[in-house]
């Protein structure tokens, strides 16, 4: 990858000053150009204002238990390390306790981790409706339609090609052809993010816009050319650290009559896109069956708190934040009790969780509802998503996970 890479530092440790800082730093909308990618990373206070200095339940001076640079117990990151300001970061883990299996004619009782039928069962998205819906990641997947069709061959989804117009591939500026370069970790995320949509939403078309980097530059303007394309829901699973005129990338989550996803990042504190009042900020669980349910609970590396900058919609109740709260709904994320996903690059049949799941699902969903809405519409419908966690808002899991379409 061409992103500079620094190794993690947890930041839960932040003394009280530090609080303080970020407070101020909270007015509302940033203007100016993007930090420089070799900006420290460590410079940009990153935990909410009104976090204990102590940082999160079980964090020490090494970070949340078992957290590394490359990955989380029993998981690695695609992308590993943090996201230099500006640039963004994968946000898919791979579940290392589940060997990847590289035969695509793999039956599907054999292929392990959560399948479709699953995940429909989990948040009630059975529909016959239909729609588009954009996949925005950095840099090429030569393989993402081939993936693709493994997948939902072995689901008994109907064919979504290229050549029945289910699938469309466009480069940064909309345009079919002249694709970035080839990227190993996110070519993963496509996979996946491409998987989730379908797993969701079978019948939705997919438009995949590939930007030319993980520059926050680039994947906006695949988003904005992702909304060009026609699509009414739009998937980011990405992650940035935030910084102090970040307001001035929302211009390209911001089109009426779309819904932006996002994921909130898998290294516990606050990122961006997902701090942006434009989107929906997707977090973690951990999703198992329970009898002839579902049980969940909140997962404890996903990305949340308060923005260090991004002051407090009005729309958004129920936190203890002063300022945005990055966590609006919740999906599965955790790794050991993942998703199947079938990337070529990854091996084969993985299982795979971060909040990457969360983003394309919600994304596929809001296709379905046919309410494209900003998450002010989610807010005013409380019980129509499952609690996690706890009853009300939850700073980890949001209003909590989607019970049917009717709060989306």
């Amino acid at each position: 990858m061409s992103l500079a890479r620094i190794r993690f530092v947890p930041v839960g440790r932040a003394v009280a000053l530090l609080a303080t800082l970020a407070v101020a730093g909270c007015a509302g909308a940033g203007t100016g150009p993007l930090p420089s990618a070799t900006q420290s990373a460590q410079s940009v206070p990153t935990r909410g204002v009104s976090e204990s200095a102590t940082g999160l339940p079980g964090e020490s001076a090494t970070g949340l238990p078992g957290e590394s640079a490359t990955g989380l117990p029993g998981a690695n990151f695609a992308c590993s390390g943090i996201p230099a300001p500006g640039s963004a970061d994968c946000t898919i883990a791979i579940n290392l306790n589940v060997p990847p299996v590289a035969d695509a004619t793999e039956p599907a009782a054999l292929i392990a981790g959560l399948h479709p039928a699953d995940l429909q069962s989990a948040y009630g998205l059975v529909s016959d409706e239909a729609g588009t819906v954009a996949v925005v990641d950095a840099y090429d997947d030569p393989l993402a339609e081939s993936d693709l069709a493994v997948y939902r061959l072995a689901f008994g989804l109907p064919a979504c090609t290229g050549v029945n117009g289910c699938f469309r591939k466009l480069n940064e500026h909309g345009v079919a052809g002249s694709y970035p370069a080839t990227n190993v970790a996110w070519s993963e995320e496509i996979a996946l993010d491409l998987e989730m949509v379908s797993a969701a939403c079978p019948k939705c078309s997919i438009v995949l816009v590939e930007a030319n980097s993980a520059l926050l530059n680039d994947l906006g303007t695949a988003v904005d050319s992702a909304v060009a394309a026609g699509a009414k829901a739009v998937s980011n699973s990405y992650y940035s650290i935030e910084w102090s005129t970040e307001t001035a990338e929302d211009v390209h989550y911001r089109h009426a009559g779309v819904a932006m996803t996002a994921s909130s990042g898998d290294r516990g504190y606050a990122t961006y896109p997902a701090a942006s009042q434009y989107v929906t900020a997707v977090g973690g669980t951990s999703l198992a069956r329970s009898g002839s349910g579902w049980s969940q609970s909140a997962w404890q590396y996903t990305g949340h708190g308060c923005s260090a900058y991004i002051g407090r919609p009005a729309w958004q109740g129920g936190t203890t934040c002063r300022t945005r709260s990055a966590v609006d709904v919740a999906a599965v994320a955790d790794p050991q009790t993942g998703v199947a996903t079938y990337a070529t690059q990854a091996g084969g049949w993985v299982v795979a969780g971060g909040t990457s799941v969360g983003a394309p699902l919600l994304a596929a969903a809001y296709a379905l509802s046919g309410r494209p809405e900003s998450p002010s519409y989610s807010y005013l419908r409380p019980n129509d998503f499952t609690p996690v966690g706890g009853r009300g808002y939850q700073s980890i899991t949001g209003l909590g996970s989607p019970l049917g379409l009717s709060g989306l």
